[in-house]
């Protein structure tokens, strides 16, 4: 990693909805193009700063995403929620979990009950010999945390009826899988620079925000530079919605970095 201490790096692992970008047996344009800038595995980002590359989130793509990453160095995974795009590979954090202390994991206090009994072989206290071994933080009250000795803000948004957590790193905002941001949390995104936020399609949907809403929140932020994660193959190919986008938004996709200074 070669990040210097005030500045961050985000690389994008994966810019995906959860079935992914081409989705199974479809044929449409989306999927059926030619662009690598169409090709989305899960959601997921490396941010890099201080010294620290801190995972957030980690699908069932992440042991591909990993390997062909510009570095591979981790300290610490932090957790979104509990749907299986977003923790589907905890278990490929494998290599990474043998250190002395075994490897960090932050979440919500659901987040890391509800991990407790999907990998009980972890978690339990008598873990399965060889198993992937993790020491848990449980987030407090939304409060800000050290994650490794980074300072990182919780955002609490709604996914449909499932309170989350999108997350602030300095003047970075990473958002997913939103529905709702409600006032408290706009306010914890004030003077934020770099805005990574959700946007699954075109039309409405019960539980994520659409292309026009995730503007709509852009536009309230007003930050530097804001990119489009967690997208379908129903948003469109990326070389037309690209077009559409006003100054300063852009699409993110699978092994962008982006750094802010």
């Amino acid at each position: 990693m070669n990040v210097e201490n005030d500045a961050i790096e985000v690389e994008f692992l994966g810019t995906g909805t959860s079935t992914g970008v081409p989705q199974i047996g479809c044929r449409c344009s989306v999927c059926q193009s030619k662009d690598y800038h169409d090709k989305r595995m899960r959601s997921s980002v490396i941010v890099r700063t201080q010294g620290k590359s801190l995972l957030i989130d980690c699908g069932p793509d992440f042991r591909t995403q990993i390997l062909r990453a510009t570095d591979t160095d981790l300290d610490a995974l932090i957790i979104t929620h509990v749907h299986y795009d977003h923790v589907g590979g905890i278990d490929d954090l494998r290599p990474y979990s043998y250190r002395p202390g075994n490897f960090p994991i932050y979440a919500r206090p659901d987040v890391m009950s509800r991990l407790r009994i999907n990998m009980p072989y972890s978690f339990s206290e008598h873990s399965y010999p060889g198993a992937p071994l993790f020491a848990q933080h449980e987030l407090v009250n939304d409060e800000a945390f050290s994650c490794e000795g980074v300072k990182v803000l919780p955002l609490p948004v709604w996914h449909g009826k499932l309170l989350m957590n999108g997350y602030r790193i300095g003047d970075m905002a990473y958002i997913t899988d939103a529905k709702i941001i409600e006032q408290s949390t706009l306010d914890r995104l004030a003077g934020v620079r770099l805005l990574i936020i959700n946007g699954l399609r075109i039309t409405p949907h019960d539980t994520h925000m659409s292309l026009s809403d995730a503007l709509e929140v852009i536009a309230k932020v007003k930050p530097e530079q804001a990119y489009i994660t967690h997208v379908s193959h129903q948003l469109g190919l990326h070389a037309e919605v690209s077009k559409t986008l006003p100054q300063g938004v852009s699409l993110a996709y699978d092994g962008l970095i982006v750094r802010l200074k």
